[in-house]
């Protein structure tokens, strides 16, 4: 398994990409650490990944409370000796990155961006996901001597399966990536596979971004 004996945190873990993320984590021989504002949501994924064999925790907590982020980091690596993976589906901009720091030497910080593409009325959207994109690079570079590698996943989003696509018009490809798809780029991304993968965009736009 990709992930045997690796920790990992999955903040927005009850979302549709955290819940997908966290499922494949576990698959992969992680233990999980679930946060989010829900309980009961968090517990509904936690039971699937107990159900499929994995080891999953929960904590309630928002992903923007920097210090309730803290605590909750130490005390995940206080129990598991070290956080390997931190993976943030919140969609906001601070992904906590000195927890991970502070509690190992080395260690993945993935993040999920929105797409670059050209849309009307998004508004601050992309001058939100630009910066982030530019948060990431800097972590990159500040936390790469300490073996930290940082990268985020560029996804135009996911559509219900047993829906058309309205936006399939303007893919190079049929169709975006299901969750289950974008949850294996993430288990890549944290996997040994990818040790020399930092600073990185891994797009899964279907090529509604093409570089």
């Amino acid at each position: 398994m990709l992930l045997q004996n690796r920790t990992a945190i999955v903040h927005g873990g009850s979302g549709a990409v955290g819940s997908a993320v966290a499922r494949a984590y576990a698959r992969e021989g992680a233990e999980v650490h679930l946060t989010g504002r829900t309980r009961a949501t968090l517990e509904d994924v936690a039971h699937r990944i107990r159900d499929e064999g994995g080891i999953a925790h929960v904590a309630v907590l928002d992903a923007v409370d920097r210090d309730a982020v803290e605590r909750h980091a130490a005390a995940v690596a206080d129990q598991s000796g070290g956080i390997d993976v931190c993976f943030n589906a919140t969609f906001n901009d601070d992904i906590q990155g000195t927890p991970l720091v502070d509690m190992r030497v080395g260690g993945v910080i993935l993040v999920m961006a929105g797409g670059r593409e050209a849309i009307p009325n998004l508004g601050g959207s992309h001058v939100a996901w630009a910066a982030l994109a530019g948060l990431c690079r800097q972590l990159a570079a500040e936390l790469g001597r300490q073996g930290v590698r940082v990268a985020w996943l560029l996804s135009p989003g996911s559509p219900n399966p047993d829906e058309p696509d309205p936006d399939a018009t303007r893919l190079l490809l049929p169709r975006r990536p299901s969750y289950a798809e974008v949850a294996n780029a993430a288990v890549f991304a944290a996997s040994d596979w990818a040790t020399t993968m930092t600073a990185t965009e891994i797009n899964l736009t279907g090529g509604a971004v093409v570089d």
